[in-house]
């Protein structure tokens, strides 16, 4: 991993009276209000002239502020992932005591919240209210139903290699200090894997979660070599002492838990990955807060695969129009003759591909094509902060091939980071093949485009200037997700790469992934779609590639509710987009539309459409 930043900001204690600030502020202020998120000393909170809140107003900025604080020291991890930096030097609580003090909490939380009268809130705490009681639903059943902390070991191993990296990726405050809240988070991690240990029940915990973490373990000792050791010299005396005492502990936890891992969860898991239907809709309801429930979008999905591969096939024929040896082209296809001709077009797309250790020098340059395209389109304001491509930490690997790590809403002016997950070494050249042919250069281009820009950096720049701490920290997925899907389109649309049809092609197949991944997570959860029958689906009905598909079921199994974000967002995206135009007519202006329906922050998408037509907040 390269130097990952030049510049430094000291963390100041002030960061509470910070946020406590920002959610007063944002309870005054009316929606869509340009108010700072994080004040500096050239631009002071003006609390004094904002409009003073109803009496509501008033005791929801109180609970907000209260939810804030202790949702931040019951996850001191997620604390320091928002900027919040007053527990850098705890851990999560993952005993029974801990797990029934953050259930009490979110107990005692969502009743305040039901005590207030939510109509006589402010639009935009109207929002905010609805978004922090999903949340707080969402966190009690997952506790007393769910009951993730029982069976899935990849929450523990997040939570370890969180610890670290969120702390020593980005330079919010001087070596010195981190390196202090570093040593003190080392010396707890031994009894956060006593906790896994202790909570997980092996006849819960499914094979695929247990071979992944055997996996991802030793990452975490990669983390401290690569951001942790090479600074070491930053402390002196007892601190620089108890700093290698706690590296040498952990070393020998790690080691410990990966024979535990090994010899004892690997072989004796027994549980099944699969949620089932009952668990599966009540989660999907909390994780999308959104209007569309499993069944239509299962239907919106299938009949957008078929809409997809119909226009797949336009844009195939006009590739492959006079070129040798090409599949017959007919105006009226049956599905072999489609697959024939969309697979040999692909197969066009798929020769310019980057060499195995060229990804993310690949993923670099075409970052840097699609910044300047976007700039050239004047497609939306752009972030005045850094985005640095960089190799994904070896704990995170094994689920995604790419991710954007934006800084949180409390660290402001700080890098994002483009993580692009290298080719693993023990890869044979046949499967190397398979993921350069599926991550071809102009699937690369997909890639810069979705995590960066316009994309995730983009759109979590614009989201961290919403004045509302509380609705960043409780972003929608399937908003920012969708987001990003959305941008995929709106640059080809827009004549990315020169209107290239083979780059068109490339996109619509990324659309086809978002489409196969909300049929897959159902059909596998509640369906019980088999492995040979989710491999059909994406390499053949989808045209993926062997590789990207294998990767896909291990994360199918891995996680639920996440994989149809893409897809429902993009949805929600697009009927906004419509619904935006059809009211505008004429006066519809791209770059304004863009800008404002950032401008809320990420709530989820029935929330923006209701401010942006001033409509009833759901």
């Amino acid at each position: 991993m390269p130097l990952l930043h030049a510049s430094r900001r000291l963390a100041s204690p002030a960061s509470v009276a910070v946020l406590v600030a920002i959610v007063a502020l944002a309870a005054c202020a009316p929606a869509g209000t340009p108010t700072p998120a994080v004040p500096t000393a050239k631009a002071p909170v003006a609390v004094a002239a904002a409009p003073a809140p109803s009496a509501e107003d008033a005791r929801f900025a109180d609970l907000s502020r209260r939810w804030l604080d202790g949702a931040m020291q019951l996850s001191p991890v997620s604390a320091t992932q928002a900027g919040d930096h007053r527990f850098d030097a705890e851990l999560d609580d993952f005993s029974a005591d801990g797990r029934a003090h953050s259930l009490a909490f979110s107990k005692r939380m969502l009743a305040g919240l039901e005590a207030i009268d939510r109509s006589k809130l402010s639009r935009a705490n109207q929002v905010d209210a609805s978004v922090l009681r999903n949340q707080l639903r969402y966190d009690a059943w997952t506790a007393e139903t769910l009951q993730s902390w029982a069976w899935d070991p990849m929450l523990y191993n997040a939570t370890a290699g969180g610890a670290l990296y969120g702390l020593m990726a980005r330079d919010f405050a001087p070596l010195p200090e981190r390196l202090r809240s570093a040593t003190a988070r080392m010396e707890k991690l031994p009894d956060l894997f006593d906790q896994m240990r202790g909570n997980l029940d092996l006849d819960r915990v499914p094979k695929i979660h247990a071979e992944t973490v055997s996996k991802q373990n030793k990452g975490l000792i990669s983390l401290v070599d690569e951001l942790i050791v090479p600074h070491a010299g930053e402390l002196k005396g007892a601190e620089r002492e108890r700093l290698d005492a706690a590296i040498t502990t952990l070393r020998r936890a790690v080691d410990e838990n990966q024979r535990w891992i090994d010899r004892t969860l690997v072989p004796h898991a027994k549980g099944d990955f699969r949620i089932g239907k009952a668990l599966y809709d009540q989660k999907l309801a909390f994780a999308l807060d959104s209007n569309l429930g499993r069944a239509e979008i299962r239907s919106r999905a299938e009949a957008e695969l078929a809409r997809v591969r119909a226009q797949m096939y336009t844009v195939a024929r006009g590739v492959l129009a006079g070129k040798p040896g090409a599949p017959p082209t007919p105006d009226n296809p049956d599905h072999a003759q489609q697959q024939a001709a969309i697979q040999a077009a692909l197969e066009l797309a798929y020769a310019d591909r980057p060499a195995r250790d060229k990804v993310v020098d690949t993923a670099k340059s075409t970052l840097a094509a699609a910044t300047d395209f976007v700039r050239s389109k004047d497609f939306i304001t752009l972030p005045d902060a850094p985005v640095q491509v960089i190799l994904m930490p070896e704990f995170q690997r094994g689920v995604t091939v790419a991710y954007c790590d934006s800084p949180g809403p409390l660290d402001k002016s700080l890098d994002t980071f483009y993580a692009v997950s290298p080719i693993p070494a023990d890869w044979t050249d046949a499967q190397t093949t398979s993921y350069l042919r599926e991550y071809n250069t102009r699937s690369i281009d997909e890639l810069s485009i979705h995590e960066a820009m316009p994309g995730h950096y983009v759109q979590i720049w614009h989201s961290n200037k919403y004045p509302s701490v509380l609705r960043a920290v409780l972003s929608s997925g399937s908003f920012v997700e969708g987001w990003a899907v959305y941008a995929e389109k709106q640059m080809a649309d827009l004549g990315y790469r020169n209107g290239d049809p083979l780059y068109r092609l490339i996109q619509l197949k990324w659309y086809l992934r978002s489409i196969a991944n909300a049929i897959l997570d159902q059909a596998i959860h509640v369906d019980g779609m088999s492995r040979e029958d989710a491999m059909t689906l994406m390499t053949q009905e989808t045209f993926q590639e062997e590789r990207e598909a294998a990767g896909k079921w291990v994360r199918a199994q891995l996680s639920s509710t996440q994989l149809p974000t893409y897809f429902v967002g993009v949805q929600e995206h697009l009927d906004l987009r419509h619904a935006v135009e059809q009211k505008e007519g004429k006066a519809f202006d791209l770059k304004r539309y863009h800008d404002r329906v950032l401008s809320f922050g990420s709530p989820s998408a029935k929330y923006v459409r209701a401010l942006m037509l001033d409509e009833p907040i759901p």
